[in-house]
């Protein structure tokens, strides 16, 4: 199992560089940040600054979308981010929160989505495409590689991405829930004619190590509402049971609205309705050995990579913990000498 970070690109922008940094040293392959460009600072910028302060990590964003940029803008960026740093890139995407609810935007269709992961994906490996009737391809890019991560939740979207994504992004560290959409995502796959174990699965919620449970839950409730924002449109479209598990569906009866300026942030004063429970099955809270008897569970279950939350108070000591014990329990172990 592989395991990134997730930060946000909060000031100063040489915050965001140490801790990815950090993460790299504690044995992390992966640093993934948010992408709202008006709640923080643009991430591609910091991305280039994190690339040349660090070795081997890859970097992309947690996830981007098809509507805030052009898609040939946005394969242009990873394109060269990959010719000046040697192909350590990887875009997640989906179809738009808070960086397009914002600016009283609305999240892009699943057609326009699919379109996009096609046009960014071609040009970001070096390959023409078919743009607005034209045939577009970067003279400068040579040897680009990128993959494209789908974040999803809802039936159509998990059917998208087993059929054309790379990887599949899970923003919930609920081990049924998760058995379910890695199936549903697999068996799309599958009919689509694809091999499933061609997909990386990718598991991403808050990582608190700790001991006193209330302050962890406080400092990681707000995930839950964040996570609410999907799961209503979801039931806006589907209604309240059937399409996806109760399990994920009934804990937003009790929300009455989402204030995007505290937006992923330990103090969002809007996810009073996020029961404990719900923390604690979305989220990976308390001792290493917790941890790691939750992150068994997902790789059980085919779970990739582990892409942990970092916006809490005990950034440093987590990434400490997850280096010298959690990241090396989840690992295959080779014999010096057998």
């Amino acid at each position: 199992m592989d395991f990134g970070v997730v930060l946000q690109t909060n000031p100063p922008a040489a915050r965001t560089v140490q801790l990815a940094k950090l993460a790299e040293a504690h044995g992390f392959s992966h640093v993934w940040t948010f992408d709202s460009h008006l709640l923080w600072q643009e991430p591609y910028v910091i991305h280039s600054a994190i690339l040349a302060e660090t070795k081997r990590v890859i970097v992309g964003p947690f996830v981007t979308n098809p509507a805030t940029r052009d898609w040939t803008v946005t394969a242009s960026v990873f394109a060269t981010l990959n010719e000046m740093y040697g192909n350590r890139t990887i875009c997640g995407i989906g179809r738009g929160d808070s960086a397009v609810r914002v600016t009283n935007g609305k999240p892009t269709t699943l057609k326009e989505l699919r379109e996009s992961i096609h046009v960014i994906r071609e040009l970001a490996n070096s390959r023409p495409v078919e743009y607005n009737g034209a045939t577009l391809q970067f003279p400068w890019s040579r040897g680009s590689e990128l993959d494209v991560w789908v974040a999803a939740y809802g039936p159509l979207a998990l059917k998208l991405t087993g059929e054309v994504g790379d990887g599949f992004i899970l923003q919930l560290a609920d081990v049924d829930i998760a058995a379910w959409m890695i199936k549903t995502v697999r068996d799309a796959a599958e009919a689509a004619g694809r091999d499933p174990d061609s997909i990386a699965f990718c598991v991403a919620a808050p990582m608190y190590i700790g001991t006193d449970r209330a302050h962890m839950r406080e400092q990681c409730r707000w995930f839950g509402g964040m996570v609410g924002n999907h799961v209503a449109d979801i039931v806006a479209k589907y209604g309240q049971h059937g399409a996806v598990p109760d399990a994920l569906t009934d804990y937003i009866a009790g929300r009455t609205g989402y204030d995007y300026n505290t937006h992923g942030k330990a103090d969002n004063d809007h996810v009073d309705f996020v029961p404990d429970e719900i923390v604690e099955r979305f989220c990976i809270l308390g001792t290493a050995e917790e941890h790691i008897a939750k992150l068994e569970q997902l790789r059980a279950l085919g779970v990739t990579q582990f892409a942990g939350y970092l916006q809490h108070d005990n950034k440093e000591e987590t990434l400490r913990v997850y280096g010298e014990t959690v990241i090396p329990a989840l690992q295959a172990h080779v014999a010096a000498k057998k």
